[in-house]
């Protein structure tokens, strides 16, 4: 079957309203075909079955009013400014219409027409509606029993484009092609699944009914959604085990058991399990993929050297990337301690090295003189040729997108792949994000880690907190101070780091030495700065969130966060795990002056729990799993009407059953009459996180 044959495959030129002008307007909202309009759903609904009289509205409410134009007009203010006041009246009283700066609105509405405005009501004087939406209801639309008097569905749109005519246009659409919408899922799951078909989901999803005949529209349209990503995921996993040759490690050398004697402390319970999962992984002759995540702190990285031991014993190598120049230098230094007597060869590649020195590391690499290789995304250029890659280590996943990822596993045939995070990834987000990869979790410190203390304190208290931190200092605590900005800006009221810095350096603290580090210094000044502070040399280090990831000095053991309303609550909890490594107590202390119901969230919700996972969970639900990791650049398809997290249950269950289809249907792909193979390559043309094609 040719999918450009199909009804719904013809251009949305062609319906009758739409012509050459139209199309033009509807194609910024991503409608270009006849399915792209049945699939561009309502983003809210109105239910003007029951309007209120204008005499019934409550100011600071959310009200819909329908009434008639009593009378208009166009005031000009100083300048260029203008307002236009519109007066709508029923039977029972008089609302006005307010707009700003748009005296084009005079053109729009003319006096006796009958008009629906919706908006919040404020009360000046009178009640009124500042940029209400709005409607005229006319005669002359055939459509014009689905503009009032039911649920109307209301669309994302713009200026070009009215809602009437938009309705109108999804009417036609939905009443002449909806039945050509082909069953994908069959009667069995949506039996099983109580999903009522898909023709009359799209029919009710843009005009339902009634309450329920919208939910379960949604419910059916939700769950298709979910069940193509979760198969495409699952045809990715099956891809990887299944249909590429891996390396199959052996895990008895000598080297891994010099290691084991080598390590001064005992593994938790929880690094042992996942350690166990690792092993399990590398001897199998198909290829590992698996994330690897835990909170601050919990000992992910000795698990990583963990699996590079194995790999190096068997002979090949080991390239971990990780997403600054500080958190490589970091693994640089750690690894070379550990590695110094088991004399693993350890190389550092970042784009701060001298032309000599880069082209020494990459000519050690091909020719496998270096056994690791450490760096930022320098490891991905196409100059650099691994020999023998067995081990593809990512750390702090999320700030890398899934096409790096791919890149630096193309340096070798098939290495295994261990994917790391400190940012502990909701479990919806984790099956949506990263659904491809086997999972294991450290969910426990180690010992002797006493939680961080953390305060939220106001303005008012900061002389009685630098006192603290007098006292503390002159116990040999050492101290982070945090700014959100490096410099400080006319549009913003923020404290700066350079500019506290030298305030605290010349005047607060002057009789302490005060260090300044943030992103715009270069590589080797940051480097320099980092070591005194590691030594000690340094009392308190002004910086700004270049310190997020990738810094341990057990001896700093206070962190305060200014304008702390500015971060997102998983940057908070990763800046406080900058302290509480070492034996002293530590504490992060939040400076701000929020109001804002968000940031009040955040912050009261850091003081409640040093549990990243349910830190993460809570940031999820206030963030949203668009911004949680900035899910776009790291190849999570934009998802139409489901959500990840309202929509737990039906990700789950679709989940369940992608797989289950999968494990009977195993070459599906294969038969291009399968309708669910024509949705799934539709929807996935060239989605580079997916490997669909055969």
């Amino acid at each position: 079957m040719s999918n450009y044959s199909h009804p719904l495959q013809k251009s949305a030129q062609y319906l009758k309203g739409v012509g050459p002008k139209r199309i033009e307007s509807l194609n910024k909202l991503g409608i270009n075909t006849v399915k792209d309009m049945l699939y561009y759903f309502p983003r809210r609904y109105e239910d003007r079955s029951n309007f209120k009289k204008i005499n019934e509205v409550s100011a600071g409410s959310m009200e819909t009013v329908r009434g008639r134009v009593l009378t208009m007009g166009l005031r000009r203010l100083r300048g260029k400014k203008t307002i236009f006041q519109l007066a709508l009246g029923d039977d029972t009283g008089i609302i006005y219409g307010i707009w700003f700066n748009q005296p084009y609105m005079q053109n729009v509405f003319k006096v006796d027409e009958e008009v629906i405005l919706y908006g919040k009501v404020d009360y000046y004087r009178s009640l009124q509606i500042n940029s209400p939406e709005y409607e005229i209801l006319r005669d002359d639309d055939e459509y014009a029993t689905i503009h009032t008097a039911r649920i109307v569905p209301i669309y994302p749109s713009t200026y070009d484009l009215s809602q009437r005519y938009l309705r109108s246009i999804i009417k036609r659409c939905v009443d002449e092609f909806a039945y050509c919408s082909e069953e994908f899922i069959s009667e069995e799951i949506r039996l099983r699944n109580g999903l009522i078909s898909l023709k009359d989901a799209l029919l009710n999803i843009h005009f339902p009914s009634s309450g329920h005949d919208y939910e379960q529209a949604k419910k059916r349209l939700i769950f298709d959604e979910f069940f193509l990503l979760q198969l495409a995921l699952a045809l990715k996993r099956k891809d990887i085990k299944h249909s590429l040759p891996g390396i199959a490690f052996d895990l008895s050398g000598d080297l891994l058991a010099k290691f084991k004697k080598l390590l001064p402390f005992k593994l938790t319970s929880s690094q042992e399990k996942v350690i166990a999962e690792i092993e399990s992984d590398m001897a199998s002759s198909k290829p590992m993929n698996r994330l690897l995540q835990g909170d601050v702190g919990s000992g992910k990285t000795i698990v990583s050297v963990w699996a590079i031991v194995i790999c190096v014993q068997n002979g090949y190598q080991a390239a971990l990337m990780a997403p600054t120049e500080i958190l490589s230098r970091q693994h640089f230094l750690t690894l070379t301690n550990l590695f110094s007597a088991l004399k693993i060869r350890v190389g550092l590649l970042t784009s701060s090295l001298k032309k000599k020195e880069k082209e020494e590391v990459i000519l050690k690499v091909k020719t496998q003189e270096l056994d690791v290789i450490i760096g930022t995304h320098s490891l991905i250029q196409d100059e650099l040729k691994c020999k023998n890659l067995g081990l593809v280590i990512i750390d702090e996943q999320h700030k890398f997108g899934v096409i790096q990822r791919a890149k630096l596993q193309k340096k070798g045939k098939i290495p295994d792949v261990l994917v790391m995070s400190a940012t502990p990834i909701p479990r919806t987000l984790a099956i949506t994000l990263y659904g491809d990869l086997d999972e294991s979790t450290i969910r426990e410190l180690p010992p002797g880690r006493t939680p961080v203390k953390t305060y939220w304190i106001s303005e008012r208290k900061r002389t009685d907190f630098y006192e603290f931190l007098r006292k503390k200092i002159a116990e040999k605590n050492q101290v982070y101070v945090v700014y959100p900005v490096v410099e400080k800006s006319k549009a913003l009221d923020l404290k700066a780091a350079t500019k506290m810095y030298e305030h605290f350096r010349d005047s607060i603290f002057k009789e302490y030495s005060v260090g300044l580090l943030h992103g715009r210094m270069k590589d080797n000044e940051k480097k320099d700065i980092m070591d005194l502070f590691k030594k000690g040399e340094i009392d308190i280090l002004v910086a700004t969130t270049v310190i997020e990831v990738g810094i341990d000095v057990p001896n700093a053991s206070i962190i305060l966060i200014e304008h702390a309303e500015r971060f997102g609550l998983s940057q908070l909890h990763q800046l406080r795990g900058r302290v509480g490594r070492g034996r002293a107590q530590a504490y992060c202390v939040l400076l701000s002056e929020a109001e804002s119901q968000d940031a009040v969230k955040r912050l009261s919700a850091l003081t409640k729990t040093n549990d990243g996972f349910k830190i993460a969970e809570y940031d999820l639900l206030i963030r949203g799993p668009g911004e949680f990791f900035g899910t776009k650049q790291h190849g999570m398809p934009e998802l139409k009407i489901g959500n990840i997290i309202s929509d737990k249950g039906l990700l789950i269950t679709s989940r369940q059953e992608a797989f289950s289809f999968l494990e009977k249907n195993q070459d599906f792909l294969n038969d291009c009459s399968n309708n669910i193979a024509v949705e799934l390559m539709e929807k996935f043309p060239d989605y580079k996180g997916f490997v669909l094609a055969r």
